[in-house]
This record gives C-alpha cells, sequence and structure tokens, in this order.
C-alpha cells in the first residue's frame, strides 16, 4: 500500500484592493520579482500567474489588479472583469487586507467572495501595527464577516509568517500533477516583463496623473547571443504629459529607460540595449481596439 503524500496542484487567486500589497505578496512567495509594484494604487493592470513549485505542490498564484469603482473608463472595466473571472476559476482564494484597515472599498470585494471555495483571509502589514494587542480583536470582528476558511496574519515586505500561509494554501490544492515545469516562475514572455518593468518606473517616478493616463508597448524584442535588444514606445493621452514624461533635455526619460534597463538585466541574467520614446495617443484607455493590441484581456 502506498502511503506517500499525493502531489498537490492548484490555481490561487490574490485579490483585495488596491494597494494593500497583493503583487508584493507574490514576488516574495516566489522568491523572484515578476509583478511591478509602487506606493500608487493600481499599479497592477494584467492577470498574472506566478508558479512556485517544492517537493509536494505546485503553486499557481493569479496576481490581479486591485477591484476597485473610481474609476469607469474601458480599461478600468476591464480590470475588474479579470479579478471576478479569476475568483471563479482557481481552487483558493486568497483575499488580501490591511491590518486593522477594513473599509467600504473591501467590502465591496466581500461580496464578490465564493461560499463554494477555500477563501484564505491575508492580513498584511502587521510588522506597521504599533499595538499588536488590537491585531485579535481586529480578526475576531472580520471572522463574521464571511465564513473564511484561515486566517493568517503575515508581513509580505518583511517575510513574516509566508511559510505557514503556503501550509495553509496547500492543504486545499486538489491532488494533480505539476502544470508547468519545476524551473519556470511565470507564464508571461519577456517582452511583457520588459514592458511592466518600464510602466513600473513611470509610477515610481511620475506624479499621480500620468501613471494611470499612460501605457507601454514593446515594438521590437531582439534575443542576441549575449544581449536583449528593445524597442518601446510609452503611450499618452496628451502632449503635456509626454512632455514632462520627457524632461527638460530628455532627463527624465533616459531615468525611466536607465532604471528599467537594470531591472530587466537583473531579471534576464543578460545585457539589454534599451530605446524608449513616447507617442501621444488621445483617448487611448476607451479604446477597444488600442487595449487588445496592449494585451488586456477583454
Amino acid at each position: 500500500m502506498n502511503n506517500l503524500p499525493q502531489f498537490r496542484t492548484g490555481y490561487v487567486a490574490i485579490i483585495g484592493k488596491p494597494n494593500v500589497g497583493k503583487s508584493t505578496l507574490l514576488n516574495f512567495l516566489i522568491q523572484q520579482k515578476i509583478s511591478i509594484t509602487s506606493k500608487k494604487v493600481q499599479t497592477t493592470r494584467h492577470r498574472i500567474k506566478g508558479i512556485l513549485t517544492d517537493q509536494q505542490s505546485q503553486f499557481i498564484f493569479v496576481d490581479t489588479p486591485g477591484y476597485q469603482v473610481r474609476y469607469s473608463n474601458k480599461l478600468n472595466t476591464i480590470m475588474n472583469k479579470i479579478v471576478i473571472q479569476s475568483i471563479n476559476e482557481v481552487d483558493v482564494v486568497l483575499f488580501v487586507i490591511e491590518a486593522i484597515n477594513f473599509d467600504s472599498n473591501d467590502e465591496l470585494i466581500l461580496r464578490q467572495l465564493p461560499v463554494n471555495k477555500p477563501v484564505i483571509l491575508v492580513i498584511n502589514k502587521i510588522d506597521q501595527l504599533s499595538d499588536k494587542s488590537k491585531l485579535l480583536p481586529f480578526l475576531a470582528q472580520i471572522s463574521t464577516k464571511h465564513p473564511f476558511t484561515e486566517m493568517v496574519p503575515i508581513s509580505a515586505i518583511k517575510k513574516m509568517q509566508l511559510t505557514q500561509l503556503l501550509g495553509a494554501v496547500r492543504a486545499y490544492l486538489p491532488e494533480n500533477p505539476p502544470l508547468f515545469g519545476e524551473d519556470e516562475i511565470c507564464d508571461r514572455n519577456e517582452r511583457f516583463l520588459a514592458a511592466e518593468m518600464i510602466r513600473e518606473k513611470l509610477f515610481r517616478l511620475m506624479g499621480d496623473e500620468i501613471p494611470y493616463s499612460a501605457s507601454v508597448s514593446i515594438d521590437r524584442f531582439e534575443q542576441l547571443t549575449h544581449i536583449r535588444k528593445i524597442y518601446a514606445c510609452i503611450l499618452v493621452d496628451k502632449t503635456s504629459q509626454k512632455i514632462m514624461i520627457i524632461g527638460q533635455g530628455g532627463e527624465k526619460l533616459k531615468q525611466i529607460a536607465s532604471l528599467a534597463r537594470k531591472d530587466m538585466e537583473k531579471l534576464f541574467g543578460s545585457k539589454v540595449y534599451l530605446e524608449v520614446w513616447v507617442k501621444v495617443k488621445a483617448g487611448w484607455a476607451n479604446d477597444a481596439k488600442t487595449l487588445n493590441g496592449l494585451g488586456y484581456e477583454g
């Protein structure tokens, strides 16, 4: 009789309101930066799968955009749709909230949670709690809102309780063989990741308006023996935004490109030659054809 534990493989959605640390959690769980981050809300726009394989299991984490109703253009409609689809298509849901901070935006997502599959409440940023005694009453209050399978307090950025979180998730993965190779960490190609690295720098280096009015396309991607040559275009709504991204004497655009190139070289493990320019296309975020060309799921 074979008493060896069966291998488990399953899809795990990471959902939550904007800026609760979903992408940071994914990056630390798989120990590789594949999902871009910034302090601005809704940095994530695409559904990205991060893959972690160990001797017992294969976790296929699905990072999703932050669910919100503040903006109503076609792009944001698509992003909210991605969140709902992800909830319905996975085996386990991780609902990420901030410690001692549950508001109406969290309530919106709470209403979307399934009752027919495991939902693990992940309470992030516990390292920022000045009074740890408030955590238990907070958990008791939140536990009345939904029949959560588990509740796991963590700090993604400090790597606190991540092993415990993986253990909690593993118990609910179905018994299946692995779906990806043991060395695969992402379902996206380098072309996509290159565009995301540039977009991250827009979020980190520009003001509050421009990152939300911009997207990035890779016009050419050449993989040679010792170098990758990448030619990228930043798409914006207005000429004034183009001027701000380029900056005086082109310095801001050079800074964006330089930082993005360094991230690409680290991720790809090779030298990168990167050219970036800026193009104005008014109303791109409401244009279905443009959004489709940029890879947004419709």
